[in-house]
């Protein structure tokens, strides 16, 4: 088989799937629209898959996103008082799993650094040692809304930190935004091992401040209460229903549907039923 063949993935000349769209290209895009369209048809003709697709599209739309856009908002921030016992906070942080969190002081414009649950292992093995909150916390990292995601997620690289405080043009603090937010935007809801095994009763889960993670049982009265919107209860009895007739048939893992103006993705799903949802509003003008 010669090695030009375009479809080959094998063979001597190895051409990687970027040198391949190159190749696809049948003329410099002039915009953001064209490049979509260009690396749309080069999943059509076998170029590159439909996840590879789906990575550049996501990196495309972080160029254009600030970080106001992803943030996980002040109310949804899950904080630790610097004058609580351990024996206080740490049933918070068993529960919500988190592997950072920020720790305050009068309320949650009072930053007073970021707690690494791996810093707390010192003292689970030694407990004659003195424990004082304050001593173990690392420097929080802060930033403005306005902050290009895509500058953020560099930073983020080069100076190897995994969250930052996102604050207003007051200089309160507005959110948080965390480097797994910004690469869920790129290659879809990142999962762990426990994820799919989830037996409680949150149905509607915050990724950032306009994505969430929704399971497809969830009561079509549930999402509607949640996300203000009027899906009809009579055209099915849960949002996994909704999606499933717009699509007018099975969809697999990672297809995507507008219905009003609200984006659905399947992020989990078999040959009988859906299972996830990731769902996207519009963001507020």
């Amino acid at each position: 088989m010669s090695d030009d063949n375009p479809h080959s993935t094998n063979g001597s000349s190895g051409r990687s799937w970027l040198d391949k769209l190159k190749l696809s290209f049948s003329g410099e895009p002039k915009s953001k629209e064209e490049l979509v369209e260009v690396i749309s048809e080069a999943e059509l003709r076998e170029v590159i898959d439909p996840q590879t697709r789906e990575m550049i599209e996501g990196v495309i739309g972080v160029n254009d996103m600030k970080v106001r856009d992803i943030m996980i908002p002040r109310a949804q921030m899950t904080t630790i008082d610097i004058n609580q016992k351990v024996e206080e906070f740490l049933p918070v942080m068993l529960e919500t799993a988190h592997s950072r969190f920020p720790v305050i002081s009068e309320d949650k414009d009072h930053i007073e650094g970021i707690l690494l649950a791996k810093d707390l292992l010192n003292y689970v093995f030694n407990t004659e040692k003195e424990f004082h909150l304050r001593d173990i916390l690392r420097p929080a990292v802060i930033v403005p809304e306005s902050k290009r995601v895509d500058v953020l997620l560099k930073e983020f690289r080069q100076q190897r930190y995994h969250m930052a405080i996102v604050v207003d043009e007051y200089g309160g603090v507005s959110g948080l935004v965390t480097i797994e937010d910004i690469l869920e935007l790129i290659v879809g809801e990142i999962e762990d091992e426990y994820d799919t095994e989830e037996d409680g009763t949150d149905d509607i889960r915050p990724l950032n401040k306009y994505t969430y993670s929704v399971k497809a049982l969830t009561p079509v009265e549930e999402f509607n209460r949640f996300f203000e919107t009027k899906f009809s209860e009579e055209e099915a009895d849960t949002i996994g229903g909704i999606v499933l007739k717009a699509f007018g048939h099975m969809p697999s893992t990672n297809d995507e549907i507008m219905i009003d103006d609200i984006q659905f993705r399947v992020t989990q799903s078999d040959k009988r039923r859906l299972v996830q949802l990731k769902v996207t509003v519009p963001a507020l003008e």
